[in-house]
C-alpha cells in the first residue's frame, strides 16, 4: 500500500454564489432531521413516522443539491462559455431546462 502523503492540499479559492446560504441551510435542516430520527429509532418510534422523517431528510438533500447544480450552471457554465452565437445559446437554454429534471 502507498503511503499516504502527510502534506494538505493546497485549497482551491474561495468559490462561492448567492445560493451557498441556502444549500447550507439545507443541508443544516437535513442534519437536523438526521439526528431526530436517530432519536427516533433509539426510543422504538414507529417505523411509518421514522420513514417519514427519512423522506423529508432525502427531499431535503435532494433540494440543497438541485439549488447547487442549478447555479453553477447558471453562473459558472456561463462565465466558462462566454459570448455564444444564437445557436449555442439556445442549446445551453435547453440544457439549463433538462437540468430541472435531475
Amino acid at each position: 500500500m502507498p503511503a499516504v502523503s502527510a502534506r494538505p492540499r493546497p485549497m482551491p479559492a474561495a468559490h462561492v454564489h448567492e445560493s451557498h446560504a441556502e444549500v447550507v441551510n439545507r443541508l443544516k435542516r437535513a442534519g437536523g432531521h438526521l439526528q431526530t430520527i436517530v432519536a427516533m429509532i433509539d426510543s422504538g418510534r414507529d417505523c411509518l413516522d421514522i420513514a417519514q422523517q427519512l423522506q423529508a431528510v432525502v427531499k431535503a438533500v435532494e433540494g440543497a443539491k438541485s439549488v447547487l447544480i442549478h447555479d453553477h450552471v447558471e453562473h459558472c457554465l456561463e462565465a466558462a462559455m462566454g459570448p455564444t452565437t444564437r445557436d449555442q445559446r439556445a442549446t445551453i437554454e435547453q440544457f439549463k431546462k433538462i437540468t430541472r429534471y435531475l
